[in-house]
């Protein structure tokens, strides 16, 4: 096992209930801005619940943080929150909303002379002071409630890029699954495929021997198909609802990371088919994991095999037949969720797509992956193969 620090000051307030809780973990004092998206909160019965949780506070709101957060949009609310004063962020929503709460909470202490987004997002400058926050989490999908990351996009340059840094952790986060039976079912499918594709990106790569991390990783893969099914027949059963939730959030809590390579490939690949084609995260997920662990699998082949074994039960001694049975088994658990896995399902005409990627990463000189093999020439060999 490699060597690893970890910290994490994120409270879980968990289950049925929680949301009145709020009082408990938000000083008075605060001016509170409250971040949403497009308005579903008003329509499942959250934004009532956090209202009447916030009574006697001094709050504002600012609504419409996209599914895939953009820049302009959360400059408005940066501009709100140094004119008003704001002290405290709280967003009320899925992990986009968020994400992009967390960039609010940066760019809101950054007085520099660049642009927030060239700074910290393609400059990757460390974000040494920030807003506290905090988060009332509606959707399992990014696990973002646990974590110090966010990943913001920008419509002028067609880019979507990751940041991760300490001071946006937030303070506490309160999940309810009970908010999670509104959901539409696409909603969730994407979810469940962005926590299973966090889990691979993590569990994946090459043998360091830490069989912990390991288990605990195939442990959320087991439940996220043994659960998936359970939720999409019946959206208000509150204990598969639970475990959806929990394992998406520990899917992306860096507990499975401690001490082991990762990879990412398939997210940073993911990335630019949403930037350039405005497809989901999952959707795009889902189209680019199984090429990419095909065109990886010599290297995978040890990790493949272990999960196909231990995960879809394949009684195949040959590592690299195990390998293409789980790359099979993974794509087919995505299918018969109702995830389509190829760019014509999209409409997207795969050479064009492989072609902007390849020269975007050449631009960029970009690399992935665990050990760094993955160029532009890769990235174009597995859209192309999507």
């Amino acid at each position: 096992m490699n060597n690893f620090e970890f910290y994490c000051p994120t409270r879980i307030v968990f289950g049925k209930g929680s949301i009145s809780k709020l009082p408990e973990f938000i000083d008075k004092s605060k001016k509170i801005l409250v971040t949403y998206g497009g308005g579903s909160i008003k329509k499942n019965g959250v934004y009532d619940q956090v209202k009447k949780a916030l009574e006697g506070y001094n709050y504002l709101e600012f609504g419409g943080i996209e599914p895939n957060p953009k820049y302009e949009t959360l400059m408005q609310a940066v501009d709100i929150v140094k004119r008003e004063g704001i002290d405290f962020l709280l967003s009320v929503g899925g992990g986009s909303t968020l994400d992009g709460t967390k960039f609010i909470a940066a760019a809101s202490k950054y007085e520099g002379q660049k642009d927030a987004y060239d700074y910290f997002m393609k400059d990757q400058n460390p974000v040494t002071e920030a807003l506290p926050l905090a988060d009332v989490i509606t959707l399992p999908a990014t696990g973002s409630e646990m974590n110090n990351g966010a990943v913001i996009s920008r419509i002028s340059t067609n880019e979507k890029l990751a940041f991760q840094w300490e001071a946006l952790y937030p303070s506490f986060s309160i999940i309810d699954p009970e908010v999670t039976y509104s959901l539409p079912e696409k909603q969730t499918i994407n979810g469940i495929v962005d926590t299973f594709v966090h889990v691979m990106e993590q569990f994946c790569t090459y043998d360091v021997n830490s069989p912990l991390q390991d288990d605990w990783a195939l442990a959320i893969l087991r439940t996220l198909i043994k659960e998936a099914p359970k939720v999409l027949a019946k959206p208000d059963d509150y204990e598969a609802r639970a475990n959806i939730f929990w394992c998406a959030t520990c899917g992306l809590n860096y507990w499975i990371s401690l001490g082991v390579p990762q990879d990412w490939a398939t997210h940073m690949i993911g990335h630019e088919l949403t930037a350039f084609y405005g497809i989901d995260h999952g959707q795009s997920l889902a189209i680019v994991e199984p090429r990419l662990l095909r065109n990886q699998k010599v290297a995978k082949s040890k990790k493949l095999a272990k999960l196909a074994r231990e995960v879809f039960c394949i009684n195949e001694p040959v590592d690299l037949k195990a390998a293409d049975i789980a790359i099979d088994k993974i794509e087919a658990f995505f299918n018969s969720i109702g995830m389509k896995t190829r760019l014509s399902d999209y409409d997207i005409d795969a050479s064009e797509a492989a072609s902007k990627i390849r020269d975007r990463f050449r631009e960029r000189n970009t690399v992935l992956g665990e050990k760094g093999v993955i160029n532009a020439d890769t990235a174009y060999d597995i859209i192309l193969a999507s």
